[in-house]
This record gives C-alpha cells, sequence and structure tokens, in this order.
C-alpha cells in the first residue's frame, strides 16, 4: 500500500520600499504600515500561483508513480509511507512558523527562499537510490513546501480588497488546478515511456520561473519588525503536530498501533500545554483565541471535515484503479482528470454563485453534493462504462471545488489585517493536518479490510467501505455550514441577506 501526502500551506506581511505596481502603502490602527492592492492583484495571484501549481503537480503525478517507484527502490509499498511522512514532518513546524518569519525577513525574500529549498528537496528525490535518501529529500521539500504558498497567498490577502476577495483567490487557484489536472496523465505517461525521476526534475523550470516572477512582481510586505519570535511554541506546536501527523500515519499500518497510540496521545498532551502556552503568551506562534471569530471557526471546522475526505479521494481513486480494476497507470491518470476538470470549471463560477446565494447557502447545497458524489465513488466497478465515471468525478469536483473556495475566502472575512499573518498560519497548519488525516483515515479502512479477509491487500468492497466512511465525515460539515449568518461574507460576495427572505 502506498500513502500520498498533499500539500498545502498560509502566509504573513507589511510594506517597505519595493512595492509592485498597483501598491500603495498605508498605517493601520496598530502603527504598521499594511499594502493595499489598487490594481494588478491578478498578477501577484499568478506568481503564488506557480509555486501552488509546482506542489499540486508533483503530488499528482507522484500519486500514480508510487507502485514504480516502490519497485524499482527495492522497498515494499508500504515503506514508501515513511517517504512521503517525512514531508509532514517538516510541514509540522515550519507552516505554523511561516507567517512569523515572512513579517520579519519580508514575504518576498522568505517566498524565493522557500521555492529554493523545494527545488533542492526536488533534486535529492530525483538523485535517490534508496528509501533512506528519499526520506532525507522529501523532508527537504517539505521545508520549502511549508512555506512557499502560505507567505504568498499571505501577500495577495492582505493586497486586496474584501470586495476582490474571491475573485482573487479564484485567480490564485485555477492556475493551480492546472497541476491536478495534467498530473495524473503526465504521471502515468512518465512512469510508462521515462523515468519517475522526472517527476521532481519538472518542479526546476517552473521553481525558476517562480522565483523570477516574485522578484520583479511579488511587493515585499512584512510585519512588526520588533515582533518576539515564539521559540517555545515554535518547539511545542511542531513537536505536537509532528507527532499527531506520524501517529495518524502509523495508526494506517499493521503491526504499530501501540507506537501510533502513543503518539497520538504524546501529541494531545502536547497540543495542550501548547494551549496552555498561547493563553500566557502575547505573540503565540498559532493563536487559538483567532477561533472566537465565528466565520473563521466554522470555515476551520466545516472545511477541516470536508478535506479529510478530499485527502482521502486522491489516494483511494489511484489505487482502487490500479488494485481493484487492475488499470495501468496511464489509463488511471486519464480517468482521475475528470475531478480536476470539474474543479476548474467551478471557479469561474464561484463569485456569481456566491453573489446570488450567499455564503450560508451555498455551503449547504455544494457540501451536500459534493458528500453524495464521493459516496456514489463506493459504487464504482470494472465493468461501469469510464465515461460515467468521469462523470461522476466531474460532478464531485466541481461542488468541492467550490466548498474550498467558499471556505478558503469566508476564514478571513472578519479577521484584522494585523492577524492576518497568524490566521493564515493557524488555517493553513489544520489544512495540512486534516488532509493528512483522511489519507491516514482511507488507509486504516483498506488495512482493516485486507487484515479481516486475510487477503493481504485491499478488494474493491474494502474500497466502497472507505469512500462511504469518508463521505460520511464530509457529510457532517452540514452542522456547521447551517451555523453560518444569513449575511456572512456579504462585504466579499455582494450577497445581500434580505434576498433570502
Amino acid at each position: 500500500m502506498r500513502w500520498r501526502r498533499r500539500n498545502l500551506a498560509s502566509m504573513s506581511a507589511d510594506v517597505n520600499d519595493g512595492l509592485a505596481p498597483g501598491v500603495e502603502a498605508v498605517t493601520s490602527g496598530t502603527g504598521s504600515k499594511e499594502p493595499v492592492q489598487t490594481r494588478g492583484y491578478r498578477v501577484i495571484a499568478l506568481v503564488v500561483a506557480s509555486a501552488l501549481f509546482m506542489q499540486q503537480l508533483d503530488g499528482t503525478v507522484l500519486t500514480v508513480a508510487l507502485p514504480t517507484m516502490a519497485r524499482d527502490l527495492g522497498t515494499p509499498a508500504t515503506g514508501l509511507s515513511l517517504a512521503l511522512t517525512s514531508y509532514l514532518l517538516a510541514l509540522a513546524p515550519f507552516i505554523p512558523a511561516s507567517g512569523t518569519l515572512a513579517d520579519r525577513f519580508g514575504s518576498r525574500t522568505i517566498f524565493c527562499s522557500a521555492i529554493g529549498v523545494f527545488l533542492l528537496g526536488s533534486i535529492a528525490c530525483a538523485q535517490s537510490g534508496s528509501l533512506a535518501m528519499l526520506v532525507i529529500a522529501r523532508f527537504i521539500q517539505g521545508i520549502g513546501g511549508a512555506m512557499m504558498v502560505p507567505v504568498g497567498r499571505l501577500v495577495l490577502l492582505r493586497s486586496v480588497a474584501k470586495e476582490d476577495m474571491v475573485q482573487a483567490l479564484s485567480w490564485l487557484v485555477m492556475p493551480a488546478l492546472a497541476g491536478p489536472i495534467l498530473g495524473p496523465p503526465l504521471g502515468g505517461f512518465i512512469v510508462t515511456w521515462l523515468d519517475w525521476r522526472w517527476i521532481f526534475y519538472l518542479n526546476i523550470p517552473i521553481g525558476l520561473l517562480g522565483v523570477l516572477g516574485s522578484i520583479f512582481l511579488i511587493p515585499d510586505v512584512r510585519g512588526d519588525p520588533r515582533a518576539r519570535f515564539d521559540i517555545s511554541g515554535f518547539i511545542l506546536s511542531g513537536a505536537s503536530l509532528g507527532c499527531l501527523l506520524f501517529g495518524f500515519e502509523l495508526a494506517s499500518r499493521p503491526g504499530t498501533g501501540l507506537v501510533a497510540i502513543g503518539l497520538l496521545l504524546v501529541g494531545l498532551v502536547l497540543g495542550l500545554i501548547y494551549i496552555r502556552h498561547a493563553r500566557h503568551t502575547r505573540e503565540p506562534i498559532l493563536d487559538p483565541t483567532l477561533m472566537r471569530v465565528p466565520t473563521f471557526r466554522l470555515s476551520v471546522i466545516g472545511g477541516s471535515l470536508t478535506r479529510i475526505t478530499q485527502g482521502a479521494q486522491p489516494f483511494l481513486l489511484p489505487l482502487m484503479f490500479q488494485i481493484g480494476f487492475g488499470l495501468s497507470a496511464a489509463k488511471t491518470g486519464t480517468i482521475t482528470i475528470a475531478g480536476a476538470i470539474g474543479a476548474l470549471a467551478m471557479k469561474a463560477l464561484a463569485p456569481r454563485v456566491l453573489r446570488r446565494w450567499g455564503f450560508r447557502r451555498s455551503l449547504i447545497v455544494s457540501g451536500l453534493a459534493s458528500s453524495a458524489g464521493y459516496a456514489t465513488c463506493a459504487l464504482f466497478r470494472p465493468d461501469w462504462a469510464v465515461p460515467a465515471i468521469m462523470a461522476v468525478l466531474v460532478v464531485s469536483g466541481f461542488f468541492t471545488s467550490f466548498q474550498f473556495t467558499g471556505y478558503n475566502a469566508i476564514a478571513y472575512a472578519d479577521i484584522d489585517k494585523d492577524r492576518m499573518s497568524a490566521a493564515t498560519s493557524f488555517y493553513a497548519t489544520f489544512q495540512q493536518l486534516t488532509l493528512s488525516l483522511g489519507i491516514c483515515t482511507a488507509a486504516t479502512v483498506l488495512e482493516l479490510g485486507s487484515w479481516a479477509s486475510g487477503r493481504g491487500q485491499p478488494a474493491l468492497i474494502d474500497f466502497s467501505i472507505a469512500f462511504v466512511v469518508v463521505a460520511t465525515i464530509s457529510a457532517s460539515a452540514l452542522i456547521w455550514n447551517r451555523r453560518f449568518a444569513p449575511d456572512a461574507g456579504e462585504a466579499m460576495s455582494g450577497h445581500h441577506a434580505v434576498e433570502e427572505k
């Protein structure tokens, strides 16, 4: 069995003399300067999207190539989970730190440095001749990935007026969605006709373009340089998140149950210690008081439940098609591209849907529809027509994409500019944690099915059960979506609650 990890991230800010065209500096109530984007936010969004595109392409191509990589490295498929987990262990401490580092050293500096580290890790991955080397290389990649997108997205959030936020986030995500679209068929092509190492070499030209674009087009925004770096919080939060992520991973592997339980308990205890620490710290690296903001809290909870399922689907589908259906990597990539096409189609419609229906109603409807799509995947069988399978994936991707656009926008609807850095780091941490939990949830269901049947590998019924489990989790977000106020985020969406009467 192979585990696959998705990477996500957050951001940070204030301005110096190197503002991009269309950005002017203003002073906030805290006395620090903050950028206000008067024009050109699309350009910034596209530059930041290059980093997100690189991450998404790397992750989706890697998914299709996992069986071949395991064979060439002479390791069992389950061994590759260690290499993928090492990426997560790097994310654990550095995602929370991304906002603080960007505030202190400047977002452009951290953004370019993060891309550089990610590229070095990619080259090391391509040169790996053993599992141990791949584990180290993926850890280096994770350090860069932890800060790359969060810092870039923070620049965008601090540069855009609230009424332009949905449009700006759509511009940010649309190019990045090309990664999942190109990834599966490209991965199938590379594995079939070339060498899996080219998966990592592909990052080099994309990363170099991102660095050049950021140098010339991204403002070097930063926060209060006098802010103290929360070293104790950095250690506690990193250790807690690392134990939780690694515990989730081990929980999905046979024979490691006691170790997994131990790690999860240690992670929870360290998390509680961190919360106590944060309550007595002026500028904690992860600020739990952000959860007092209703729109932010509901977005974190509802979005986390949805992301558990979204983390599971790209893990389950390639394995189901290759192990359960006996399809080739190339054919698998061709089919799974459908979900990304549906996601891309929604991005152009999201602003109009939100303007017409508002965040609350739109999230309720799209949440139910996307959960139904996940549940339908449980019915897939080899005798299904490929166009029918792709149609289900298109619809599922369409509504899931809308979910994330809505959650990512409304999370910051009521966050003050001077807390944006803390909010993006906090949100990105939960994004990564729940995406990883989704993969581990699905993997655990498959492992239990394999163990119960004594087959040694999952059967189609095990995949069906896994899809039902994650779809149920996704559907539970309805409870939280209903708690949004009818007028929540209306400054962003342009929707007025009186229209619902």
